[in-house]
């Protein structure tokens, strides 16, 4: 038993709850008399779709199989040895779940040095080591592959990254030092730092082997056979492996270079782990690996007792779990079938909805509006949608005539929704106009249909009120661009009842949209947050304060966008409308802005103009301005703003807006893209004591988004 075993050992009981991972060591005789081979597979002994991880013991069985083939290897009965995973996946890195029960500097440098001990052996062992990407490879699976000699990677795999950055760590087990000694600086960038801070992108198995990461690709179907085949050719000398020369000049310190201007660009110095995996990057320009694992070790240790990590765990498992378990859905078995879509007007958002009912639920959908050529605008941009789909590949041409044979519309209601079971309206945002559009529907919707509203602001109960059957009507809050932000509100009026709030929540999963159940109040979560934080720019932007100064004051927060950029997004007459909403409920904390009005009278789409590439005050919004005289530092205007936010956000939870903070943070990161190192806002908020100065308590208790008392 080696020592490094009995260290991970010592901290197997930080992580109670570890699904343990086992490495078994088979031994087959390789093809064309390549010798007898040591294949060792991990796997956590659960279904195929449960994913493979590390923590302490599970380091320590590798451990443990690592010293049968070394001992192997010396004695000279095998010819290598190779390592791979349990059917479509590899292995996914280090267990989180016991990560985030860390609360000691010391505790935590013991599992960055363990990983680091026990992958380290594959790259010391006396034959030649192979790593056998079959599936999905993340974090630390990607990191153990590295240590080996070679890698092939299979065709098949859906997923493979260094996820660490985006979660708020660095790759600790290797994958720094490593990765730029084998493919270059500049594509490990695009790997560790590029891609983890764009949604945490993945790579297939493609990819993988364009990049270099991977010598050989086979696949699917028979890839650890062909693997095998590969390897046998590998020792033999029959096939030699030439790999690129590392340019260790100008162009390492150029994509070191590039990769802070990245950061810079996604996190404005706010969040410290792109940083700190850019070091080790810079420094493993002169190939010491040592020197580079030392550096790993300290970094994770740092790191997972840092804010940034907990905040990124917590976000993580909002969209890994909470997302999956909408906290006070009804029974699923109240859940009407919908057989026929119905959608209510046909500009771009109503087309965007039929598009996603139409590809998800692959069911008629039928669009309506006032006159035919709105309809026919709206079934064209579907089909164009659908041809576009094709081109790409993503469907064959059979299901791109069965979906096009799907969408249908129609002029008259009656015809297009007597047959439909759930109906969705996406016209103006104004009461009195979606009050007509519902009694038209009720007055030919069969009697089960459930009627759906895509409101961002209004109030679903008033919706309802002057209809027969309010009780089927229920909010359908979707976020632009549907395809892409996961978020779906499900709001429940006074009288919405179980079964159509339980058929609401059927069709977003099957939409494979994160739901949250909203209480009816103005604007719900996201645009209420969203309208008074964009609501104290304006103030102060109004009071007198620089419009640079003022959208410079929220950079440190590495938001996706600045305030006045996403004012853009969305429209500044949609924002004007909404504040205006916002305005009449609550007059006391929403402002007016009537620069925000003059924009929009004057039929500007925005602050900026763009001519140079980079946003630059357009001149003719800077001459609508009128401010005044109060000038607030980038210091006063962070603190004013985040204060607005916590008091917002607190008076919602006792509100009951929604059930806990968990569902705060997760609108904001499905729905509005602020990113996993904030937590969504209120870790943040916790961290940085600005819950306890406006509500006089954290919106957190200890240990849930921090460490651990």
């Amino acid at each position: 038993m080696s020592s490094t075993t009995e260290l991970l050992k010592g901290a197997a009981e930080l992580f109670p709850g570890e699904v343990v991972t086992q490495a078994h060591v088979r031994h087959l005789d390789l093809p064309s008399g390549a010798g007898r081979f040591a294949l060792i597979t991990l796997d956590n002994g659960l279904d195929h779709t449960k994913p493979t991880t590390f923590g302490p013991q599970s380091l320590a069985n590798l451990d443990a199989a690592i010293d049968q083939v070394e001992k192997e290897a010396s004695e000279g009965t095998i010819t290598g040895v190779g390592i791979t995973g349990k059917p479509f996946i590899f292995a996914v890195g280090a267990d989180l779940k016991g990560v985030e029960l860390l609360g000691r500097h010391e505790d935590a440098l013991a599992i960055g040095k363990g990983g680091h001990d026990v992958f380290r052996r594959l790259s010391g062992l006396a034959v030649p080591t192979f790593a056998y990407y079959n599936g999905a490879a993340m974090g630390g699976g990607v990191e153990v592959g590295l240590h080996c000699a070679y890698r092939t990677v299979s065709t098949a795999i859906p997923a493979f990254s260094l996820p660490e950055v985006f979660l708020g760590l660095v790759p600790g087990w290797g994958g720094c030092a490593l990765l730029p000694n084998l493919i270059g600086a500049d594509r490990a960038v695009s790997v560790i730092i590029e891609n983890s801070l764009n949604q945490n992108r993945q790579l297939k198995g493609k990819q993988v082997f364009e990049l270099g990461i991977a010598d050989a690709i086979f696949e699917g179907a028979d890839f650890l056979e062909q693997s095998l085949i590969w390897t046998a050719a590998v020792l033999k000398g029959e096939l030699a492996v030439e790999r690129p020369a590392i340019d260790r000049g100008d162009a390492w310190d150029a994509a070191v270079a590039r990769g802070r201007a990245i950061a810079d660009s996604k996190v404005h110095g706010a969040a410290p782990a792109a940083y700190r995996a850019l070091d080790i990057i810079a420094a493993a320009k002169d190939g010491d690996l040592s020197a580079g694992f030392d550096a790993e070790d300290q970094a994770l240790a740092d790191l997972i007792m840092g804010g940034e990590l907990r905040s990124g765990i917590y976000a993580f498992n909002l969209v890994q779990k909470r997302a999956k378990r909408p906290v006070g859905a009804p029974d699923k078995n109240l859940a009407r079938p919908v057989t026929k879509v119905g959608v209510v007007g046909a500009g771009l958002m109503a087309s965007q909805l039929a598009l996603l009912f139409l590809r998800r639920l692959e069911v008629p959908v039928v669009l309506t509006d006032i006159d035919q050529e709105r309809v026919d605008k709206g079934v064209g941009y579907v089909h164009a949608e659908i041809e576009k789909l094709l081109g790409k590949g993503r469907i064959n041409q059979d299901k791109a005539n069965r979906l096009k044979g799907l969408v249908s519309g129609v002029l008259d209601k009656a015809e297009g929704f007597a047959d439909a079971d759930f109906i969705i309206e996406a016209v103006f945002e104004e009461i009195g106009v979606k009050q007509q559009v519902f009694a038209e529907v009720e007055a030919v919707a069969p009697a089960h249909a459930i009627l759906a509203t895509n409101t961002s602001s209004l109030s679903v109960t008033e919706m309802a009120s002057k209809l027969k059957n309010p009780e089927r009507v229920v909010g359908f809050h979707f976020f632009n661009p549907v395809a892409i932000l996961p978020l779906l509100e499900i709001v429940r009026g006074e009288q919405t009842d179980d079964a159509s709030l339980a058929t609401a929540f059927g069709v977003a999963r099957k939409l494979k949209k994160t739901a949250v159940l909203v209480k009816d109040a103005p604007a719900f979560v996201v645009n209420r947050i969203l309208t008074r934080f964009m609501g104290e720019i304006q103030n102060v932007i109004d009071e007198g304060t620089p419009v640079e100064v003022a959208e410079k004051a929220i950079e440190p927060l590495g938001l996706p966008m600045s305030p006045l950029v996403l004012l853009e997004l969305v429209g500044p007459a949609i924002g004007l409308h909404v504040s205006e909403t916002l305005n009449r409920a609550f007059p006391e904390r929403f402002t007016v802005s009537q620069n925000l009005a003059a924009v929009v009278k004057a039929g500007k789409r925005g602050f900026y103009v763009y001519d140079s590439g980079a946003p630059v005050l357009d001149p003719e919004v800077a001459a609508l301005l009128k401010q005044g005289d109060t000038v607030l530092t980038e210091e006063q205007t962070r603190d004013r703003v985040l204060d607005a936010v916590a008091q917002e956000i607190g008076l919602m939870l006792d509100e009951g807006v929604v059930a806990e903070a968990q569902d705060i943070d997760l609108c904001l990161i499905t729905g509005a893209g602020w990113p996993f190192h904030l937590g969504g806002i209120t870790p943040y908020l916790d961290r940085e004591g600005v819950s306890q100065r406006v509500n006089g308590k954290p919106f957190l208790a200890q240990g849930v988004a921090s460490v651990p008392a």
